[in-house]
């Protein structure tokens, strides 16, 4: 996109992005987002992302989000833990090593800057 826009986040459609079989710990979580904006240089996203209930990994980028819904525990390796839920603000530094478990599916909207 080009111009500017406002979405309504949680009526959003989101598509699938499927999530490597080696980062889910336990459950069946399904992952889907939306990326709404992207830098000419790819270096800063901003989209909507939900995953529904289950555990799982991952390495973090700077990101910044905000939650609309769900909950989640977001363990932090080395660092805090972190408890999200509505309304919650978060932020993830590059390099993190995470462990999300997630209690009611969780859905936010983000700005990552690679």
């Amino acid at each position: 996109m080009t111009h500017s826009f406002a979405v309504h986040v949680p009526d959003a459609e989101l598509e699938p992005e499927p999530l490597a079989p080696e980062q889910i710990v336990s459950g069946t979580p399904e992952v889907t987002g939306k990326v709404l904006w992207e830098s000419a240089d790819g270096r800063q996203i901003r989209g909507i992302w939900q995953i529904t209930p289950g555990v799982v990994t991952d390495t973090e980028s700077d990101e910044l989000f905000v939650v609309v819904s769900g909950s989640a525990t977001v363990e932090v390796e080395g660092g805090p833990t972190l408890e999200v839920g509505p309304g919650d603000m978060a932020v993830l530094r590059a390099g993190d090593r995470t462990t999300w478990t997630v209690h009611e599916t969780l859905r936010k909207a983000y700005a990552i800057t690679l």
